[in-house]
């Protein structure tokens, strides 16, 4: 079974995953950055980004690296 990540951030169309990991040294976040779009009535992901995506990926990132900070105390 996968796991599940621990919050999820959205900015329109691009959504950043964040997951907890329990390793040796500690622990860590991980971060999975995705754009979503349709496929006639489907939805499906994409991990390549256009030129106007990449505001909204650096927002996501922002958001996320904040939650991380406020989650890891």
């Amino acid at each position: 079974m996968k796991s599940k990540p621990i919050h999820e951030v959205h900015r329109g169309l691009i959504r950043a995953r964040i997951w907890r990991k329990n390793t040796r040294s500690g622990l860590r976040h991980t971060v999975a950055v995705s754009r979503l779009f349709r496929n006639g009535e489907t939805w499906k992901e994409s991990t390549r980004f256009g030129r106007d995506d990449l505001p909204l990926v650096r927002l996501v990132l922002d958001d996320a690296h904040t939650w991380i900070y406020q989650h890891s105390r």
